[in-house]
């Protein structure tokens, strides 16, 4: 049927054709069509990655790394963006990132890993009060400072 061009697979190639305009609208990045993406500003290229992949219609996107290599401004429109797409598509997306205020400022439930393993599970708030986070990535006089550790953050005076 596509080889004759009958009606029922041109009104199917429309609709796919305007499913696409919906998502390239929805991404906001209407108007850039004529623009192959290695032309594109570096936010608008992952705004094309992510494009591509909600047009399979996912319940569940994973992003790895998706702010990487980005200006804050930058950071600050695509995290905009992926609360777009959790809150008005319904899409559960699993993040891994290493931009603790953006996983603070997305997510609504957090887990850490540490060398492969869980450690914590829970809120942003949660897990910025976890003593096994605050110790696996801050290290364990953050959580338990001693009487030693004071002393190598004061330096000596030199007797007068």
């Amino acid at each position: 049927g596509a080889v004759l061009g009958l009606p029922a697979t041109r009104k199917e190639e429309e609709a796919a054709h305007e499913e696409a305009r919906r998502i390239i609208r929805f991404v906001g990045l209407q108007g850039r069509g004529d623009i192959l993406a290695k032309h594109m500003a570096y936010g608008d290229q992952r705004r094309l990655e992510i494009a591509r992949a909600l047009a399979s219609k996912p319940k569940l996107l994973l992003l790895d790394e998706p702010t990487a290599g980005m200006n804050p401004n930058e950071t600050a429109s695509l995290t905009h963006f992926i609360r777009q797409i959790r809150d008005e598509l319904g899409v559960t997306i699993i993040l891994i990132e290493h931009d603790m205020r953006l996983v603070m400022d997305i997510s609504e439930l957090i887990t850490v890993l540490d060398y492969g393993q869980k450690i914590a599970e829970g809120t942003p708030v949660e897990i910025q009060r976890n003593t096994k986070v605050i110790e696996a990535y801050l290290g364990r006089g953050a959580t338990n400072p001693t009487a030693e550790d004071d002393k190598a953050e004061q330096p000596e005076l030199p007797a007068t």
